[in-house]
């Protein structure tokens, strides 16, 4: 299991890539949240309000999540990153096969 995290510029692009994801049955959960980010951007510090997508998958599925994340991004340079989860509750590992269909990596 892993969970990963994407910044959207707003809740109409988190809702469209999360869905997406859903439907393709890349990710089991999507959860957004609205953040403050502070970033280096072309020479400068911006900062913006984003929403922040937190989502479980299992590991073997980051390239074709980004595939997705591509296509439907706003950001020129949008960053999703991935973390390993070590530990989690039980049947969470039966609930990402049961709609995901393998078993994560993790």
């Amino acid at each position: 299991m892993v969970i990963l995290y994407l910044t959207c510029a707003d809740t109409k692009e988190a809702d469209k890539i999360g869905q997406e994801l859903l439907n393709k049955k890349l990710v089991v959960c999507v959860r957004q949240i609205n953040v403050r980010s502070s970033y280096w951007w072309e020479d400068k510090i911006s900062n913006d309000d984003e929403v922040l997508l937190m989502m479980e998958s299992g590991e073997e599925l980051f390239e074709k999540i980004n595939k997705v994340v591509a296509k439907l991004h706003s950001y020129e340079q949008y960053v999703l990153t991935m973390t390993k989860v070590d530990k989690t509750t039980r049947g969470v590992e039966e609930w990402l096969d049961k709609y995901l269909g393998s078993r994560p990596v993790g």
